[in-house]
């Protein structure tokens, strides 16, 4: 029997393509040969990817309403199909599937002309404006939310809920008990609060601005007790492990942790944004987290995933419009005066984790091929 091979089509985001690294490692395992596609932003990531190969095309973003920046959008898209086909003619995948953004476009519409199946996975509470443009083009659709916001009614009968995919770092910790934090050893200084803080691709500069600051500002005795890691960008990096050294507070700082989930599983606490493979890294790995959604996000997707967890009783949303210094010292020295409760977070967040997600969706592209 000939081997079965998948090509998956992502942006160039960690929100994208963190699903279809998944994936990827998921088929591998069921011996099929695995592409992706995606845009110029992938260099950061592209030394982590499992894919046999990794292909790019010209993509661009939609943005406003100028109509010379459209017909240029339009132009680069257009390019981007004809690469896209001459790439498929290529590869000759048996299926093609799409995890959002407008790098996926050019692939999903080549599939389409050139009579290859075809498929979506919307990771997002609100269907991102790339799938939703695709959605009744395509054959199925993998949703990570029982109710997709957007979602075309007439594509509702090709959806079925897998899931979000995480990877296998993810897998690998997901059994990593929660270190609960213990008041007296605090108070003797024989273990501190672990903090990991990261802020995602998009946004990053407030974390680095907001939260160093803010620790800096607690009294010498709680400042004792913190350890962070702060994932920050390359520009902040210098500034933000100053202020660490400088306050006294212990800290690990760098612009890329090769293993962010085994971070996130030896942490009392996450402070991070809430896209959708935070979140779902998050439940799977059971950790309570304070989750900044990322402001002015098209739809307010990051708030609705947000939601999802602090409805479970696994998190707490904290808007950067609302953001205080003193009402975040306020929620800080709660957790220290009640460790209990990030305890029983933790333990929410881990009852609505879905590490079969994978598995799920692995299963719906290969019925489909």
């Amino acid at each position: 029997m000939a081997k079965k091979r998948v090509l998956l089509a992502a942006g160039g985001t960690g929100g994208h393509l963190f699903p279809a690294f998944a994936l990827t490692e998921e088929l591998k395992r069921r011996d099929v040969e695995v592409h992706i596609v995606t845009d110029e932003r992938v260099d950061v990531m592209a030394g982590n990817s499992p894919a046999d190969e990794m292909h790019v095309v010209p993509s661009a973003t939609m943005k406003g309403k100028n109509p010379i920046a459209l017909m240029k959008t339009a132009l680069t898209l257009g390019r981007g199909v004809m690469a896209a086909r001459r790439l498929l003619k290529k590869i000759n995948p048996d299926f093609v599937l799409g995890f959002g953004g407008y790098p996926t476009f050019p692939p999903l519409i080549a599939a389409g002309q050139l009579g290859i199946k075809t498929g979506l996975h919307d990771q997002n509470a609100v269907m991102g404006r790339a799938n939703k443009m695709l959605a009744n083009r395509v054959d199925v659709i993998g949703t990570s939310f029982p109710d997709v916001k957007y979602l075309p009614e007439g594509a509702k009968n090709k959806v079925r809920l897998t899931g979000n995919p995480v990877r296998d770092k993810v897998l690998a910790v997901q059994d990593v008990a929660y270190p609960a934090l213990d008041a007296r050893a605090l108070a003797e200084g024989a273990q501190k609060f672990k903090i990991l803080i990261f802020g995602g691709s998009q946004g990053a500069r407030f974390f680095s601005d907001f939260f160093p600051a803010a620790f800096a500002e607690l009294e010498e005795e709680v400042r004792s007790k913190l350890s962070i890691v702060q994932q920050c960008r390359t520009e902040d990096l210098d500034r933000v492990s100053a202020l660490y050294e400088y306050s006294g507070i212990e800290a690990k700082c760098e612009a890329f942790f090769e293993d962010l989930p085994r971070e996130m599983s030896e942490s009392h606490l996450v402070i991070s944004r809430s896209g959708a493979s935070t979140v779902a890294e998050l439940a799977v790995c059971g950790r309570p987290a304070i989750m900044v959604p990322l402001p002015h996000a098209l739809d307010n997707d990051q708030l609705l995933n947000a939601k999802m967890l602090e409805n479970a009783g696994a998190g707490w949303i904290l808007e950067q419009k609302n953001i205080t210094m003193a009402g975040f010292h306020k929620q800080l020295l709660g957790f220290l005066d009640d460790p209990q409760s990030l305890k029983n977070a933790a333990n929410a967040a881990k009852s609505v984790g879905n590490a079969d997600a994978v598995v799920k969706l692995a299963d719906l592209v290969l019925e489909s091929v």
